[in-house]
């Protein structure tokens, strides 16, 4: 008689989870339901290929599903007589040997181990020689992918026309480095990333099965931590439980995984969108003298920022059953207080910073300059605030803080404006030239020199009528309607506008075009909109089959080659190309304006007492 098992024989036969819950069948999968029903439907009509490859990131059951196929290919049923199944019994004697990983018919080859062409050569001997006991011999090569040239070579053949009796089955996680040749040869199946919430659902049900309670949050933060693999999840579990015993708190969840509170995550965001720098910095320095890694609070901050711009896109997120309480309540009040501009600014400098976080000496001091650096940046204005307050005539704009409201003004606005290179627009919409460039920077002097001061002006302007003097632009030319889409970043339709249109006939409120080709069909229909809404006044942009002006690109290039061939027969450019042969002329730019503002002396007399080629 067999008595019970000792504490040492029961310490030894323990399995981890992530061997213990390993899908047996294609009803236990989890996540992969095309990949189920696509095998299911080829095993039950009979169309089976002669080699599958299976890819996707670790942990989410490339070689399980290569088990699960070999004993759906080879199970004969409970009493023997059955044949190729997609639910395979378990019970005999294939599926028992096949799943304790015994069978003689089904070979596992670690292709990491075995990468030379004497392994696969080894493999191919056997190929010819039919099963023992199985239906099929079956070959599952894991991380295929590591293998020689020179074994994928001596492999082909024998991929292409095996014996009828033998299947592959490879399994990779890097499915470029597998040559295209050996890749046309099978059926690709790419196993998907696993969803939080079924990775949520799934260690619940694990987490049941054990006896072990488990906390909402808990999972949540597992299923996170496992970034879509199942396998990864499961022995974060099984250290959870090993750590917390029969009952699994959040907070201990979170010290053993160094995370931040998810609430504290959010306030912390709050508190730098907010331009609390004390509050924030507090905030960091109080959850990493909690243990959380500085690393991990900046990958949670970007984490909130995507949440909150996919909220501002999606406002019905919130009403999904798997949006935890913290994201619904939170991400709503924040999402509606900043706005897209501000929140994709704050992504890029987080994402930013989480290198240099990852790279520094010390990780919390960089993670406190990165936040520094976006507490600076919430009471910047962001460049489309800039060009509003510019053009509604109310001066050189401030410091605009992430709700919109003035934080500063005076000189540091103006300072701000610059150093994102806003300028206020001149009256002359026509093509930017050196002459337009100097009107930019003398209408920029003019106005620091012009800003009136509170000790100069007993009576200054209201805002509320600045605001009714506000002049919206009236292009008065084609060339202007462009530079209008221009300065509103529809680049685009600035590109179509100047290549693939052929101006027939202009006037304010009607243009009458001819597009080329190249030009979308319905895109006129777009700028008609684009310059009612800009403008004020309704325009009507109309097609017509005339032939029409040139495009702007090419009266450009037009005007380019003739001032090149204008330079071409200067004195000095004459003089410079016979000392220097090899010169050419890459871009003319006009001299006049530069000379007539001082930046460069030119001596017409000299230059035309220089000598002839």
């Amino acid at each position: 008689m067999i008595g019970p098992m000792s504490d040492t024989q029961q310490d030894t036969a323990y399995r981890v989870l992530a061997r213990k819950y390993r899908p047996t069948n294609f009803e236990e999968l989890v996540g992969q339901e095309a990949l189920v029903r696509t095998l299911s439907n080829a095993i039950d009509s009979g169309r089976i290929a002669q080699a599958f490859v299976l890819t996707g990131v670790r942990g989410v059951g490339k070689t399980t599903t290569a088990r699960i196929v070999a004993k759906a290919l080879n199970c004969t049923g409970p009493d023997g007589n059955g044949g190729p199944t997609v639910s395979p019994c378990g019970e005999c004697d294939n599926c028992r040997a096949i799943a304790e990983d015994r069978h003689v018919d089904v070979q596992e080859m670690d292709a990491a181990s075995r990468t030379g062409v004497n392994d696969i050569r080894e493999l191919i001997e056997g190929v010819r020689y039919k099963p023992v006991a199985a239906r099929y011999k079956i070959y599952i090569l894991d991380e295929v992918h590591m293998l020689s040239n020179s074994a994928f070579n001596a492999l082909l053949k024998t991929l292409e026309e095996p014996p009828e009796h033998v299947k592959f089955i490879f399994a990779t996680t890097e499915i470029r480095k597998v040559p295209v040749t050996v890749l046309s040869r099978c059926q690709r199946f790419d196993l998907r990333r696993i969803s939080v919430e079924k990775l949520t659902a799934h260690f619940g049900r694990v987490a049941e099965k054990e006896g072990i309670t488990i906390d909402d949050d808990a999972l949540a933060m597992v299923a996170r931590a496992a970034d879509g693999s199942a396998r990864d999840g499961l022995s974060i579990l099984d250290q959870a439980i090993a750590l917390s015993g029969e009952a699994v708190t959040a907070e201990q969840v979170r010290d053993m995984l160094g995370l931040a509170d998810r609430g504290r995550v959010f306030e912390l965001f709050d508190a730098v969108m907010q331009g609390e720098a004390t509050q924030a910095l507090d905030i960091l320095r109080g959850m990493y003298d909690e243990g959380a890694d500085p690393v991990v609070v900046i990958q949670d901050l970007l984490d909130v920022c995507y949440w909150l711009t996919r909220f501002k896109l999606s406002p019905d997120l919130a009403d999904q059953p798997s949006t935890p309480e913290i994201e619904r309540s939170k991400g709503k009040e924040m999402a509606g207080k900043l706005s897209q501009p501000v929140l994709t600014r704050a992504w890029q400098m987080l994402l930013k910073g989480l290198s240099e976080t990852q790279q520094a000496p010390s990780p919390i001091q960089a993670a406190e300059m990165v936040l520094i650096r976006l507490i600076h940046a919430s009471n910047m204005p962001t460049p489309g605030e800039i060009i509003k307050q510019l053009q509604s005539g109310q001066g050189v704009p401030g410091a605009v803080g992430a709700g919109g409201a003035p934080a500063g003004g005076g000189n540091g606005g103006m300072t701000n404006a610059m150093s994102q290179g806003a300028m206020p627009p001149g009256p002359d919409m026509g093509p930017p030239g050196p002459s337009a460039h100097l009107r930019a920077i003398n209408g920029g002097a003019a106005a620091m020199r012009a800003a009136p001061q509170p000790d100069f002006v007993p009576n200054p302007i209201p805002a509320a009528e600045a605001r009714r003097e506000v002049k919206l632009p009236r292009p008065k030319s084609f060339r202007q309607v462009v530079e209008l889409f221009r300065e509103n970043r529809e680049g685009i339709l600035v590109t179509h506008l100047e290549g693939h249109v052929h101006l027939v006939r202009f006037e304010p409120g009607r243009i009458e075009i001819r597009p080329t080709a190249d030009a979308p069909k319905d895109f006129h229909g777009k700028v008609a909109q684009l310059l009612s809404k800009w403008t004020g006044m309704r325009w009507m942009v109309s097609l017509s089959n005339e032939p029409g002006e040139p495009t702007i690109a090419t009266q450009n290039a037009d005007a380019q080659k003739q001032a090149q061939d204008e330079a071409e027969s200067d004195p000095l450019v004459r003089a410079v190309k016979k000392a220097f042969p090899s010169a050419r002329i890459k871009r003319v730019k006009e001299l006049k304006p530069v000379i007539e503002a001082g930046l460069i002396d030119y001596d017409d007399e000299a230059a035309d007492q220089l000598p002839e080629e």
